[in-house]
């Protein structure tokens, strides 16, 4: 043992001879626990775009990196991303999934931390994801039975990345940006070098230095530079059984990256009650889209269809789609349905290889509710429900799935809920033209839309 230790004691530079607990205690992964409760950001209304404006209260502390699975090069970026954010902003947290931080871990010269997907809700100020958007999805899923998501910073690194915002090359600028956004910190010149504009003490006051960014001169965005925020609603499912109880809270969860069979989700600490005083179960929520199919089976599925509490129609078909705008380049496009911007306050009802060539998708208001019943006439096949791609449960005759959209606006106070805030990439040419880029790119560029043939 004393050779061993002595051996690596060789190898190592002087500068990193460090006593054994030291050593531990910087490679150790520690619980959320440890960590203090989340800072919810503000999101604005701007005057001349419509999407937000993002608004920190102070600084932002507990980060949550999700990487993309089975992909070493993306580990490698993560290293790189979290060493960098660790160097130039101290006292951020760096959170992984478990099996992420068993992976990452020895290559980080400081603690990480990790817990159950569970206890994130209570502890994540912001997510970074570096993959497609598959790793948006599995991000946003962590958060499925809660109305409340914290803004996400999005890399493409992956196959499509229709939904991711920014190249991995521009992470220093993007975290930046989202960090010092509505630090109150002045800048002259965003552009600019950074360590320049802000070389005077201007714009700095006693509530700036309390809140902590008086440290960052020269990274800030000033107090009218903010990152800008799409808020992506989502659709409420609730899963109902032959009884009509709401069986939401035994459910799989939508994405996990454990190795080991996932346990079910656990509700929010807090639950909302009823005017009875029963506890409220909560609504799964799903960025993309609901699917009821017909799995395995040889047959088609049968699934009665209500639109506003009133019989629509019943459908013969693999299955059936109700998709955000979000989603609509996702499923719902590949099944014939149309593409709708994610501004747009609607969902889509598509079908999936119907039996009947005049079932067309359907694009409902936000605020309409629409109920899936499994029919009599499968003769007592399951059917399965998926969310955002990932299986969920098996519904059978007397079971119901209702669906309505998530309503994404400000209260009386003028703080937004509900949602999913994602980073927009500013175009750097002003506000004008911002809110569609990124969408009207991904249309051309990776959707190749409208190209002609041959």
């Amino acid at each position: 043992m004393a050779a061993i230790r002595s051996n690596l004691g060789m190898r190592l530079p002087q500068s990193l001879k460090r006593g054994f607990a030291t050593t531990a205690c910087r490679l150790e992964i520690r619980s959320v626990d440890q960590l203090p409760g989340r800072i919810t950001p503000r999101y604005n209304n701007a005057a001349t775009s419509s999407l937000l404006a993002l608004e920190w209260p102070e600084p932002p502390r507990n980060v949550l990196i999700v990487p993309k699975l089975y992909a070493p090069k993306v580990i490698k970026s993560a290293v790189e991303f979290v060493k960098h954010v660790n160097a130039e902003y101290p006292n951020i947290n760096f959170i992984f999934e478990h099996r992420v931080a068993s992976t990452i871990h020895d290559s980080l010269p400081f603690p990480i931390y990790t817990s159950e997907p569970t206890h994130f809700p209570a502890k994540i100020d912001l997510v970074a994801t570096l993959g497609g958007d598959g790793t948006i999805l599995r991000a946003a899923s962590l958060f499925s039975l809660h109305t409340s998501v914290p803004p996400i910073l999005s890399f493409s690194m992956g196959t499509l990345g229709f939904l991711g915002e920014w190249k991995f090359e521009e992470y220093k600028r993007a975290w930046r940006e989202v960090y010092m956004s509505g630090s109150r910190v002045a800048v002259s010149d965003l552009q600019g070098p950074h360590t320049q504009a802000a070389n005077g003490r201007h714009g700095y006051d006693e509530d700036t230095l309390k809140n902590g960014w008086a440290g960052f001169k020269g990274r800030s965005m000033g107090a009218t530079r903010t990152s800008k925020i799409l808020l992506r609603h989502r659709l409420k499912v609730g899963v109902y059984d032959a009884n009509g109880i709401n069986i939401n809270e035994h459910l799989m969860p939508t994405s996990t990256a454990a190795l080991h069979q996932p346990l079910p989700p656990v509700p929010p600490a807090v639950k909302e009650l009823s005017k009875s005083g029963a506890p409220v179960i909560p609504d799964l929520h799903a960025i993309n889209e609901l699917v009821i199919h017909r799995g395995p089976n040889p047959h088609l599925a049968i699934v009665d269809v209500y639109v506003g509490n009133r019989f629509f129609t019943e459908a013969v078909a693999d299955g059936i789609l109700i998709s955000t705008p979000t989603g609509s380049t996702a499923y719902s496009l590949s099944a014939g349905g149309t593409i709708i911007h994610p501004l747009t306050k609607s969902m889509l009802l598509t079908p999936i290889c119907a039996r009947t060539l005049s079932f067309r998708h359907l694009c409902l208001p936000l605020n309409k509710k629409v109920v899936l019943k499994v029919s009599k006439k499968n003769r007592g096949r399951e059917l399965e429900v998926s969310i955002d791609g990932k299986r969920r449960a098996g519904v059978t005759i007397g079971m119901e799935i209702r669906v309505t959209g998530e309503v994404v606006a400000p209260d009386a106070t003028g703080k937004w809920a509900g949602g999913v805030p994602c980073v927009i990439r500013s175009s750097g040419q002003g506000d004008e033209g911002d809110d569609d880029d990124g969408w009207v790119v991904g249309l051309n560029e990776r959707l190749k839309f409208n190209y002609p043939v041959g």
